[in-house]
């Protein structure tokens, strides 16, 4: 399942769409025609409301298995690839009340499957490596450079072999310094992709394992935190990019899957700082072995784990033991004990394995659906397909606990660097100020285990939170010259804890709070 949160609150979700029936038709007079003897009459896309749980059936005419996307400046899904006849797709869907995909058949130079997609600092983006493609390219094809395949030869190196790649979808980060982090398999490197040219090559991540697929772990960018060491509006720092990534299996772990033998996936997390002089991984452990699983960015800065299976890889019947208890990540424990960083929180009662996906929603909660490691749609295999969708609550939505009510952004959601703005917003009982601050977060596509472009800012302002005449809650003043395009590419932020009409921002009111109460799992549908 691949899915994407819209600027104007809602969900696109899709599968892929030949093989078969799905569970929901198109509406009357938009069946597709295949050939001249049949059409198909079934969605394989929709675009679905958490709020009012309403799902609008719509027409994709590509083929989208294991595709990739984006979102372009003015919250466009772009969307890229897939299998066979979809290989060399580009494929957009624009946010509006009666919008349906719209699709470039040849908007790609070379066939992408499984690869993954990056928002760059001037609206591009990129599109990099696929099965047996060892190459990245730039969409939309807007200029000559656009229209040229450049060679990545660190995606040959890293592949474990033909059969079993280990370093499909690899994981892209763009750096503070404006370059592209690149990791596939064990290890990374620093690509100056503008250049064509691998400006850094990280160590190889300790421990033996694999992390990209079909040895699927996930990664993450950790927050990257503006807050300044000076008052000045001149002050030009930036902060270091710290990559975390969590989970994988053996190299070996698919084929010996493939003839019913299930080795354990990996408890290992790794962290670097991608932008340190002398960068090294600072390993760790989680409480629950992982494969398959989400790393989904709250707006409190903590990371979700969730879905996933604690053996096997992904692919199709080669996974067993699915863990249903989420994960919670603090990357900055109050105590220097790195154990602190993870509680495990209540379980959910259905499986999430191949093909589920988590997705972040704008109230704050987590959106949580798929999962089918069958080959069809099969309801009566020991890990069933699953159609459902279900709301995770993070601890944040603990009732004892404070949460921010956004008023007003002034003078509104788009805004320029240095300029002057003002954050109202409500927060009821006791509060610290100093422990107030304000976080952004850029809307993501995930499948597969990964969320790409996913990326959270924790903003930096000249002045302090204060209480006005009303009772209310203000931050004002100028947004630092630290927050630059590097940082903030001109993609689509939003994900508020109050819904946002903005294509390009929204903002999130945050208070610094550690819940130690479990969460709960309710079903949307």
């Amino acid at each position: 399942m691949h899915m994407a949160l819209l600027p104007n609150e809602k969900i696109v979700t899709f599968d892929r769409s030949e093989f078969g029936p799905s569970n929901i038709t198109l509406p009357h007079g938009k069946c597709i025609k295949e050939d001249s003897k049949s059409s198909d009459c079934y969605a394989h896309s929709v675009e679905f409301n958490p709020a009012t749980r309403a799902v609008r059936p719509l027409t994709i005419l590509s083929e989208t298995w294991c595709s990739s996307g984006a979102f372009s400046i003015d919250g466009t899904l772009v969307q890229s690839g897939g299998y066979r006849l979809g290989e060399k797709v580009v494929r957009y869907f624009k946010p509006c009340m009666d919008c349906d995909w719209e699709e470039d058949q040849n908007g790609l130079l070379s066939p992408r499957w499984y690869a993954s997609n990056q928002v760059l600092p001037d609206g591009k983006i990129i599109v990099v490596g696929g099965r047996y493609q060892f190459t990245y390219e730039f969409i939309p094809k807007l200029s000559g450079s656009d229209r040229i395949l450049y060679k990545l030869p660190f995606l040959k190196e890293t592949r474990n072999s033909a059969l079993v790649p280990n370093n499909l979808y690899p994981f892209l980060h763009l750096s503070t310094d404006g370059n592209l982090f690149v990791f596939a398999n064990d290890r990374g490197i620093l690509l100056d992709y503008i250049n064509n040219k691998v400006v850094r090559s990280y160590p190889v991540m300790p421990g033996g394992v694999s992390r990209n697929y079909p040895s699927t772990g996930s990664s993450v960018l950790l927050p990257l935190k503006l807050f300044s060491t000076t008052d000045s509006d001149n002050n030009t720092s930036t902060p270091d990019a710290e990559v975390l990534i969590c989970g994988g299996t053996a190299p070996d772990s698919n084929e010996k899957a493939n003839v019913g033998v299930f080795v354990p996936a990996s408890k290992s997390c790794g962290r670097l700082i991608i932008t340190a002089t002398s960068p090294e991984w600072e390993m760790e452990e989680m409480p629950i072995n992982r494969v398959m699983g989400d790393m989904i960015m709250l707006p409190t800065g903590d990371i979700l784990i969730i879905n996933g299976a604690a053996k096997g890889t992904a692919g199709w019947g080669v996974a067993r033991d699915p863990v249903l208890n989420p994960v919670l990540y603090r990357p900055d424990p109050r105590n220097s004990d790195k154990s602190t960083r993870f509680e495990v929180l209540a379980p959910s009662l259905i499986p999430r394995l191949y093909h589920s996906t988590a997705h972040l929603l704008s109230d704050g909660r987590v959106l949580v659906g798929g999962s089918n490691p069958n080959i069809n749609y099969n309801f009566s295999a020991l890990y069933p397909t699953e159609l459902s969708l279900e709301a995770f609550y993070p601890p944040y939505f603990t009732k004892t606990k404070p949460r921010p009510s956004i008023v007003a952004v002034n003078p509104g959601l788009k805004i320029g660097f240095k300029q002057k703005i003002s954050l109202e917003f409500t927060l009821e009982g006791s509060v610290i100020l100093s422990d107030l601050f304000v976080t952004m977060v850029a809307s993501s596509f995930t499948t597969h285990s990964i969320a790409m472009n996913q990326r959270l800012l924790v903003l930096a302002f000249n002045n302090k939170v204060k209480k006005t005449s009303s009772g209310n809650y203000l931050v004002e003043g100028l947004l630092k010259a630290g927050l630059q395009c590097n940082m903030e590419p001109e993609a689509c932020y939003c994900r508020d804890q109050q819904p946002s009409s903005s294509a390009h921002f929204a903002w999130c009111a945050r208070m610094v709070f550690r819940p130690n109460e479990a969460t709960d799992i309710a079903v949307l549908f």
